[in-house]
């Protein structure tokens, strides 16, 4: 027992924990973003959802259900609850995809995209306020950096099974 726990004392992690400063990054920057949302009545997965819609607003037959979930992030179980209230709440329509009965679409509702309009000036000037204490290039910087881990981590499996989707 005690060779164990000499060995777990000598598997020291050497590097800082990626994963929870991502998540604290994100925490730090959604401080910001959630007091707008809720001023709006949205959750940050609602927020998420219709700030994809609203970067398809042009796809007028509307967006796979399935596409909303991997650009926003959220499993399918928890899209369907997100939305349900969605569609109850006026934001969103839903409809059979005209190429795949089996599938849904969903699109922004003229409510939805103006809450999409409204927030984004708000998350806008935020990231302008970032660029401003950061400097334009340190910005450029973290997205590259963030693109960089993205597409070392990965896969060439994944993206062939998102292409399929």
């Amino acid at each position: 027992m005690l060779n164990k726990l000499n060995a777990m004392k000598q598997q020291a992690f050497v590097h800082r924990n990626l994963p929870r400063l991502l998540l604290q990054a994100r925490e730090a920057v959604m401080a910001h973003t959630r007091p707008s949302l809720r001023e709006h009545g949205l959750s940050d997965q609602q927020w998420r959802v219709l700030r994809v819609l609203g970067e398809h607003a042009h796809c007028t037959e509307g967006v796979e259900t399935g596409r909303v979930a991997r650009e926003a992030f959220l499993l399918g179980p928890s899209l369907t609850g997100v939305l349900t209230r969605m569609a109850r709440d006026g934001l969103i329509e839903r409809s059979r995809c005209p190429q795949d009965a089996r599938r849904t679409v969903v699109r922004a509702t003229q409510l939805g995209l103006s809450k999409v309009a409204k927030l984004s000036e708000a998350i806008e000037a935020h990231y302008e306020w970032m660029e401003s204490e950061l400097g334009k290039q340190k910005l450029a910087q973290l997205y590259q950096l963030l693109d960089a881990v993205i597409q070392l981590e990965t896969s060439p499996t994944d993206e062939a099974v998102e292409e399929m989707a």
